[in-house]
């Protein structure tokens, strides 16, 4: 076949002088895919290089059949999510509470967000988690055990580990996915 005049001419010009070839639909979707791939990557970089996150002092992760009550376990419920102003005995989310008019923060973990959270999974995860850890305390007796680090939180929250026969039934959240092990930051959970 033969060649037309301005196919030769065009295969002619200097590559500086053409006019540039827009990208087509196949170059956009290897693109935005390559974008998806780094994107999944930079949040996720961490997990795969270091592993899960260790929990704290080298605790084990609990499992709820492993929850047997010891000598020491003698504070119990119920507890119910906190409503109004005055709170005694209630569920503020998954790592705070309130026990005998005080409010404590679970040492070992942290869980979602249910107040302001950022998305909707941290919503339902958090209310998963609050859900959990009522049903755990409201299964029998547990203890409360300072931590050696500091007996308050910046928000002026006491920091207990909550037990019961000396396993933390905070490691039995993290064990089922609803909290993390307490590193000394909290996780983006919208990630």
């Amino acid at each position: 076949m033969p060649v037309r005049w301005d196919e030769e001419w065009e295969a002619a010009r200097p590559a500086h002088a053409r006019p540039p070839r827009r990208p087509g639909v196949g170059t956009i979707f290897v693109v935005v895919l390559l974008l998806v791939a780094v994107m999944v990557v930079a949040t996720r970089w961490r997990h795969w290089a270091m592993g899960p996150i260790p929990t704290p002092g080298g605790a084990k992760i609990v499992t709820a059949a492993e929850l047997k009550a010891g000598p020491r376990d003698h504070l119990h419920g119920p507890f119910a999510p906190c409503h109004g102003p005055v709170r005694i005995t209630c569920m503020v989310d998954g790592d705070t509470l309130w026990y005998a008019h005080q409010k404590i923060r679970v040492a070992d973990i942290n869980a979602p967000e249910i107040s302001h959270p950022e998305c909707d999974y941290e919503l339902n995860l958090g209310n998963k988690a609050t859900t959990r850890l009522t049903e755990l305390l409201n299964a029998g007796p547990f203890s409360l055990d300072a931590t050696e680090a500091r007996d308050v939180d910046k928000y002026g929250r006491k920091l207990r580990t909550i037990t019961r026969g000396g396993k933390s039934l905070g490691m039995v959240l993290v064990g089922e996915g609803l909290a993390e092990a307490w590193i000394g930051y909290r996780r983006d959970w919208c990630h």
